[in-house]
């Protein structure tokens, strides 16, 4: 049930259309919470109809292709406040790459080693683009308490692809094919 809440939590952030929105999860959200353009679509008209954001009157001479706003209602602010209460037990990993690592031990590796270092390259890239945006976001004059959080989630998503960059390195070590970092 994450959907909803992310969408509320952009929504409160800042009044979106659905297409905004869309662009919003590309750029921040969906670093961590990822839903496609149909998604997002979907559950604004099941946030609607639930009566918890609604569409922002349009102008009284509607423009041809004009988006339609939302905002949040009260209502859709008390359930993203009990959302945030409310206890939650992390969930299993899923990775693919994890279960045909397992796999290649009763099947051989045989082009594992190529896919490792490729993980590491993706993983790599996102560090660097993540770090690049710290820099540019979390400048040490930006020190309020929504901005301390804001800046805690990317650190989350730093510190885990650190984590997988350490790891790939460990499983490229075991496969006993790691290559020299100085080539």
């Amino acid at each position: 049930m994450s959907l909803p809440h992310a969408i509320l939590t952009a929504l409160l952030e800042k009044p979106s259309s659905g297409l905004e929105l869309t662009r919003r999860f590309d750029r921040s959200i969906g670093y961590f919470w990822s839903a496609t353009h149909q998604q997002i679509y979907r559950e604004l008209g099941k946030l609607e109809q639930a009566g918890l954001i609604r569409a922002l009157p349009a102008p009284a001479t509607p423009v041809r292709g004009q988006k339609k706003e939302y905002e949040v209602l009260s209502a859709g602010r008390e359930e993203l406040a009990d959302w945030t209460r409310r206890a939650e037990d992390p969930k299993p990993i899923r990775s693919a790459l994890l279960l045909r690592l397992r796999a290649a031990a009763v099947v051989g590796t045989e082009g594992m080693a190529d896919e490792l270092r490729r993980h590491l390259e993706l993983h790599r890239a996102q560090l660097d683009e993540y770090l690049a945006m710290e820099r540019r976001q979390f400048p040490p004059e930006r020190d309020s308490e929504a901005d301390r959080l804001r800046h805690l989630v990317l650190r989350g998503g730093i510190e885990l692809e650190r984590f997988w960059m350490a790891w790939l390195t460990e499983a490229l070590e075991g496969l006993g094919v790691l290559d020299d970092p100085d080539d």
